[in-house]
């Protein structure tokens, strides 16, 4: 089973500083059809206005990943890790028994945009972890490149749950084969540019989420820029 989740059909939030898309219920968007997909809760697509961001406040047991777009996202929380992330990087945060944390745009002048990604984890009120890592953008050109898996294989950051995210970054015409394994569901998410997986034709924001789906699929580049798209590889 493929299921569509279109960009234009997302939860909508704007409070001024912060303009946000829902791929799943959260917040004051809820919609009982979208409560996320397996372990898969949340997608935000966040632009934070300069000098804007989130002020400190409390999550317990989520494994938080942040993948910006463009422009600089600075994190603190208690555990005293801080850091500005940059496009090509990713942001690991487990909440675990409970962490504070902020999340401001790192510039004055420029806005910042950003995925918030939360997956639930497979162990509860562990000890609250963070560490971010740079992913050269070029090493996903035309291939699959792991970012997040259960145990850091290949380079990737290692989270609390049986889940893979890979990344990859096609120019129009360029292809690559997505393999399913029909015990395991996968959602596919465009972040930027113009892909098609086939039949399916696919802008950013978009997304299609797959159930007991096997075989092998074609993702190919189209339009003027290079797509940046991310596959979850999540438990049934």
């Amino acid at each position: 089973m493929i299921v569509a989740r279109p960009s234009a059909e997302r939860g909508k939030v704007n409070a001024g500083w912060l303009d946000s898309r829902h791929t799943f219920s959260f917040g004051h968007f809820h919609d009982p059809k979208w409560m996320g997909f397996g372990p898969l809760r949340v997608i935000n697509e966040d632009r934070v206005a300069p000098r804007g961001g989130f002020p400190p406040h409390r999550h317990a047991n989520m494994e938080i990943l942040s993948y910006v777009l463009s422009g600089g996202l600075a994190h603190r929380d208690d555990t005293g890790s801080e850091g500005v992330l940059r496009p090509g990087e990713v942001q690991w945060m487990s909440a675990g028994h409970g962490i504070e944390h902020s999340e401001f745009n790192a510039s004055d002048a420029e806005p910042v945009h950003f995925l918030q990604i939360w997956i639930q984890p497979d162990r509860l009120n562990a000890q609250p972890a963070y560490e971010q890592r740079a992913f050269d953008p070029e090493a996903r050109r035309g291939r699959w490149a792991t970012l997040v898996s259960p145990d850091g294989a290949d380079g990737s950051l290692a989270i609390r749950q049986q889940a893979i995210l890979r990344g990859t970054r096609l120019g129009a015409g360029e292809a690559i084969q997505v393999a399913f394994d029909p015990s395991r569901r996968y959602w596919l998410h465009v972040a930027q540019g113009e892909v098609a997986l086939e039949d399916h034709g696919l802008q950013a924001g978009d997304a299609l989420g797959f159930v007991d789906e096997g075989g092998t699929h074609v993702l190919t580049g189209r339009g003027t820029g290079i797509a940046d798209v991310l596959l979850f590889d999540l438990p049934a």
